[in-house]
């Protein structure tokens, strides 16, 4: 089954390749993403990315549901609750906002589903919220940031104006943002989720007597800022995670975001061969360059993949095991968990830089190495 068609009937609820409808076993996977509205891109590329891992294994046994939460955690709760009763998976997966992971992941984990995050890491379930059956794939919220508040220090700035959306993943930026970073706050500021004009927070960034402006504004939210920051002639310098200059929205951005300095876990010139292959085949089957939600839904798909060569999910104990031992190839190079089910991680600054008609991101240095997250010491599990 060519891959698209494996999307395609995955969706529908369908097998992902025809061993469960034969009778002969296999495992079901929930996926719930934003495959709608304003963030879709976000989920479409953790889809892609994932189903991509599973055409990539070969394995038949692996039955992906697939469903668009439109963003909307009415619409994520009762999905999960339909998958969860109705459909009976044994995984779960694919959430991409820190709201919604937060409506539906605790009630999951404790009607003994595990949860596979792609991308939404949320301090609550980190901390004192963590569950062994809960796996964050791509990182805790605060962490990209807190290597933005890194960055800001190596860079000189001394007077940051930040700012981000209301909303768990907001609120743990713009305190990762500044758990790391030494300088002042020339102003702070908690946008509406979903806003597009932003006239009023750049007329403050221009009296507030700024040196540079970190933002955390993903998806949408992030192109509308870009683009009005630009227009407006605020001259900053800027600095941000890289979920507002990945791949999926530097073509909408294009030349505004050219030199702007943002953090990942993940780029495209990681040099190691699975990271390589991933951007390839990616690009090949998908005719894009992949983003960061592309290489998490990868990455987690693979991650799933591992543990299940050596359990089963009925297996609890042992699928668990399987998962925290995280032995896969990783498109970031060396991956492991730590003591949350949280990665442990390299982060890298990137630059956006202009490649013939593409903009894309290239890595500068690493902003903070082998780094976990300061919740892990309030787990108990």
């Amino acid at each position: 089954m060519k891959l698209k068609s494996l999307i395609a009937a995955s969706i529908l609820g369908l097998t992902a390749g025809g061993a469960l409808a034969d009778g002969h076993g296999g495992i079901k996977v929930g996926m719930i993403t934003t495959l709608s509205g304003g963030g879709a891109g976000l989920g479409i590329d953790v889809r892609d990315g994932f189903m991509l891992a599973i055409a990539q294994s070969g394995r038949t046994d692996i039955d992906v549901i697939i469903e668009d939460d439109q963003q909307k955690p009415d619409v994520a709760v009762q999905l999960a609750d339909k998958m969860i009763q109705s459909d009976q998976v044994d995984v779960m997966t694919g959430i991409i906002w820190s709201n919604l992971a937060m409506a539906v992941v605790p009630s999951a984990v404790a009607q003994g589903k595990f949860y596979l995050s792609p991308n939404a890491g949320p301090s609550q379930l980190a901390g004192a919220g963590c569950h062994q059956n809960y796996f964050n794939v791509a990182w805790q919220n605060d962490n990209l940031h807190e290597a933005a508040g890194a960055y800001a220090n190596t860079a000189g700035y001394a007077n940051s104006f930040i700012l981000a959306p209301n909303y768990p993943a907001g609120q743990d930026a713009l305190t990762g943002y500044k758990r790391m970073y030494e300088g002042e706050l020339a102003g702070e500021i908690f946008t509406e989720l979903g806003q597009t004009d932003y006239a009023a927070e750049i007329a403050q960034i221009r009296a507030s007597g700024a040196d540079s402006v970190f933002f955390f504004l993903p998806g949408g939210m992030g192109i509308s800022f870009l683009k009005q920051y630009a227009d407006s002639g605020v001259d900053l310098p800027v600095v941000g995670p890289a979920f507002s200059f990945d791949q999926g929205i530097l073509q909408a951005v294009g030349a505004a975001a050219l030199g702007v300095v943002n953090t990942s876990q993940w780029s495209k010139d990681i040099d190691n061969p699975t990271n390589a292959a991933f951007v390839e085949s990616f690009q090949a089957e998908y005719g894009r360059l992949p983003s960061l939600y592309a290489s998490q839904g990868f990455d987690t798909a693979n991650l799933l993949i591992s543990a299940l060569e050596v359990a089963a999910p009925a297996d609890a104990d042992a699928f668990r095991a399987a998962l925290k031992a995280a032995d896969f190839d990783s498109t970031r190079g060396d991956f492991a968990f730590g003591p949350n089910n949280h990665p442990i991680q390299d982060i890298y600054a990137r630059e956006v830089i202009q490649e013939g008609d593409i903009f894309t991101n290239r890595i500068i240095g690493v902003a903070l190495e082998d780094h976990g997250d300061v919740y892990a010491a309030d787990c108990k599990m």
